[in-house]
């Protein structure tokens, strides 16, 4: 059974200079689509030593707005979303970190459903029932959770994120102060600089742990 922790955010960032157990992830984006932010999150899981594939499911198109964002995903459709985010998984190892923002939660928690070898699953400020996807978390995938406690955008997802975080052998859920849905995009006006600087500490660790 996993945990949640209200917490506050810190100071602390990413560690720098200690060695680290390597993976290979797939990092998949929000609704802006690969903003500036996103690409620099995932070029820090680079720098720390790890491989990251942050396949583009929305040929080149970026957002703005987070409406605008969504509603081009619902006009692609979101099972259009999920194929394409398999496919990006088709030509890499069995053993991923399956990762995503948001929207990018959907294609990431389905393969770490329903892929064998999973080595692990990161979602932030998203989450959905494990029914959406067949049945039950897999055991032995380690998952964490990355919200903040008052992000509209993510109430409906709460529950299902303390499901199962209470069904999973090893999950853990990360609750933030603040309403700011994708907090941890620098380009965007959600950026909160103090909790993604420790939701990338959280990160980290638990890349190193399950490398």
């Amino acid at each position: 059974m996993g945990r949640a922790d209200s917490s506050r955010a810190s100071l602390h960032g990413p560690r720098v200079g200690y060695s680290v157990g390597v993976t290979t992830s797939l990092l998949f984006h929000h609704a802006q689509g690969q903003t500036k932010g996103f690409l620099v999150f995932a070029d820090e899981l680079r720098e720390a030593g790890h491989t990251v594939h942050a396949p583009d499911l929305y040929d080149g198109k970026t957002f703005e707005d987070l409406d605008e964002g969504v509603a081009y995903a619902k006009q692609v459709g979101f099972g259009e979303i999920m194929r394409r985010g398999s496919a990006a998984a088709e030509e890499l190892p069995d053993e991923l970190v399956f990762a995503g923002f948001s929207l990018g939660v959907m294609p990431a928690q389905s393969l770490a459903q329903t892929r064998p070898g999973a080595k692990g699953a990161i979602f932030y400020s998203a989450a959905m029932p494990a029914s959406e996807f067949g049945g039950s978390w897999p055991k032995g995938v380690p998952l964490q959770i990355h919200m903040m406690d008052a992000d509209p955008w993510a109430e409906e997802d709460r529950p299902a994120a303390e499901t199962l975080v209470e069904e999973a052998e090893d999950a853990e859920l990360f609750l933030y102060p603040g309403s700011g849905h994708l907090f941890a995009d620098s380009s965007l006006g959600d950026y909160d600089a103090q909790a993604a600087a420790l939701l990338m500490e959280r990160t980290l660790a638990f890349l190193q742990r399950v490398g």
